[in-house]
């Protein structure tokens, strides 16, 4: 009964959806009477969604195998960790927590945004039903999570081993979370255009869905990062896999609609921009979803699904993007032109960021989709790899960066450019000394991590300058959240360059006792003995490293074997300093009884990971800077 109750709460929440939409549309038209139920409508389809996800979750609790997705993807012997998390771990698992999020989304909206005028809010709405009826046809007609298996399974076929983490229960929700909010940017810049609202209210309403899908979308590719980076084995951190781009080109559009929604809240300016950046946004999140979906991607990040559902995919993207460009050229010409701004100002430095991360995005997405296609004309596989991504989007990056120092510097509307490079005298000079002092001391270094560790250098200053001779009691916080996040950056910078620039690696077959030695490390195999876990058995090694005559400690990688469904695993075994890692991998035995170890020293590789939180920490403050200075401005208004 229960998985008929989950489905029975999709099929409701599917008609709610419809009603929202007429309700909308109807209201719109003329009859402003039905307006106001909408907001009711919206809130129980959220309501309803998340009782038929939180019954999903039960189901894969109780290990119910007479439902066909719980057989397919969990077993009974799973850990009760892996059996909750493995409710998303799979496709259609994932596509209902991707609906249930963006019903709850719209929910949210209709009960709290009071912002936005009555006809402009509505029109959000109906925009968020239309996307919300697409998935939801999406998920009852092709991709049923409720679907009944009979006769019942004896037993689950148990879930990916790759994905039995604890990164399974934090990666995917925070990615999906992020694009999500990007669909209620989406509804808003279209209810916006239908009611030719185009304004800095408008602005204000969507930037705390941009802020909050942009917070999330920053944790989730970081936590992505961490956690192929130990669980994969590689030693990498970013491989430019096209999974790990389409989590990526949202980011660069929502990183560029977070600056160009900042502007026409506050200045009135970029109108037409910011409309379209939050078409684009969203955008880049279906055509995530596509590529993660439709079976035309091998990636150890895809759901291998079939064909058929890859194309009710593609029409959904086709209809909801081509419609919203098409509404966005018929109604483009209405949208007023904003306040004016000098090249020179703050606003000039924002679009020339905004203009760079474009091209970025543009660069990630040919390069991602440029092999598909080519399969698709001629048949032939082509592989388009970190070269081409590090080449072509890395000089636009290293620009990009050094604006972003200037431009928290400069002043709105115009300002005068030898004032300028009197603020940033500062910035500049460090700059300097950090590429005399690695040209001393490190004179092999590349140009890419040479040049990305002096502009580290520079951003990390520029980016606290504006709180020079500042009251910081009474600096705002969302200001902090600025300073933070562009601190961030820097620092995830600098990790970036020191692991491109720095790392150590020693890969060898080598017999029990034997010492190796990688970067300030030598590394001796002791043993290698199996062992058994939960659910898997293994071959683990008992590896003594010591850094020069400091004390010795122990590491232990393992290459691990899954019986439900049989996989080879390799479980790096990492030891964290201060200044880097030490990360070591078990391979195979050889014909001579060696074993084949990887052993890496990675210089200040943590600094990726504590710069993208860093980042994300700054969303946060400037999120709740902003709802706080709104909260004021509203107590102010009912006062009055």
């Amino acid at each position: 009964m229960i998985a008929e109750a989950g489905l029975a709460a999709l099929w409701l929440a599917f008609a709610l959806a419809a009603l929202q939409l007429a309700l909308g549309v109807i209201g719109l038209s003329g009859r402003d009477a039905l307006l106001e139920a909408v907001r009711p409508v919206a809130a129980v389809q959220g309501l309803l969604t998340v009782i038929a996800f939180g019954l999903l979750i039960w189901l894969f609790l109780r290990s119910d195998m007479s439902v066909a997705l719980v057989a397919a993807n969990s077993h009974s012997a799973k850990p009760w960790l892996y059996k909750f998390a493995g409710t998303w771990g799979n496709h259609e698992g994932s596509m209902l927590l991707w609906v249930t999020i963006l019903a709850l989304a719209g929910a949210l909206v209709a009960l709290f945004e009071r912002r936005l005028n009555e006809r402009t809010l509505m029109a959000t709405l109906a925009a968020q039903a239309f996307i919300g009826l697409g998935f939801y046809a999406f998920l009852l007609f092709a991709s049923n999570p409720f679907a009944r298996l009979i006769p019942a399974a004896a037993e689950g076929q148990g879930l990916n081993p790759l994905l039995q983490d604890p990164g399974l229960a934090f990666h995917p929700p925070t990615l999906y979370f992020g694009y999500v909010g990007l669909s209620i940017a989406f509804s808003f810049a279209v209810g916006a255009l239908v009611t030719r609202d185009v304004g800095a209210d408008f602005a204000r309403a969507m930037r705390p869905w941009v802020l909050i899908s942009w917070v999330f979308l920053t944790l989730g590719i970081t936590a992505g990062s961490y956690w192929a980076y130990y669980e994969l084995g590689w030693g990498g951190w970013w491989f430019w896999d096209p999974v790990e781009n389409a989590s990526l080109m949202p980011w660069l559009a929502a990183t560029a609609l977070l600056h160009s929604v900042t502007v026409l809240a506050t200045r009135d300016g970029l109108r037409a921009w910011t409309v379209m950046l939050a078409v684009v946004a969203f955008s880049m999140s279906m055509v995530g979803t596509f590529l993660v979906r439709s079976g035309i991607l091998t990636s150890v990040h895809a759901f291998a699904v079939d064909p058929t559902r890859g194309s009710f995919i593609l029409a959904l993207l086709v209809i909801y993007i081509g419609g919203a460009l098409a509404l966005y050229a018929l109604r483009v010409g209405t949208v007023r032109e904003g306040s004016q701004f000098d090249l020179v100002s703050r606003e000039g430095a924002l679009v020339a960021n905004n203009l760079m991360l474009s091209a970025i995005l543009g660069i990630v997405l040919i390069g991602t989709l440029y092999p598909l296609a080519a399969e698709a004309i001629s048949g032939e596989k082509l592989s388009v790899g970190p070269p081409y991504f590090n080449a072509a989007a890395g000089p636009i990056a290293l620009i990009m960066v050094a604006l972003m120092a200037a431009g928290p510097l400069l002043r709105w509307r115009r300002d005068d450019a030898k004032a300028l490079l009197n603020r940033i005298a500062v910035p500049i000079l460090i700059s300097a000394v950090a590429l005399l002092v690695l040209i001393i001391l490190a004179p092999g270094t590349g140009i890419f991590p040479l040049l990305g560790l002096v502009l580290a250098g520079g951003l990390a200053a520029a980016s606290i300058a504006p709180l020079w001779k500042r009251n910081l009691r009474r600096t705002p916080l969302f200001t902090w959240g600025m300073v933070t996040a562009h601190f961030g950056i820097a620092v995830a910078l600098a990790g970036m360059a020191c692991e491109s620039a720095f790392t150590r690696e020693t890969l060898v077959a080598a017999r029990v006792g034997e010492t190796q030695s990688v970067g300030p490390f030598t590394v001796r195999l002791d043993k290698v003995e199996p062992i058994a876990g939960p659910n898997w058995t293994a071959l683990e090694a008992t590896l003594t490293a010591r850094r020069g005559d400091g004390k010795p400690f122990v590491l232990v990688p393992q290459a691990r074997m899954f019986a439900s469904p049989p996989t080879e695993t390799s479980e790096a075994a990492i030891a964290t300093r201060v200044d880097g890692q030490l990360y070591t991998v078990l391979g195979k035995e050889d014909a001579q009884g060696r074993w084949q170890l990887r052993l890496w020293w990675k210089p200040w590789v943590t600094l990726i990971w504590l710069g993208g939180g860093l980042i994300a920490l700054g969303g946060v403050l400037s999120l709740i800077g902003r709802a706080r200075r709104a909260r004021k401005a509203y107590d102010r208004k009912a006062y009055a």
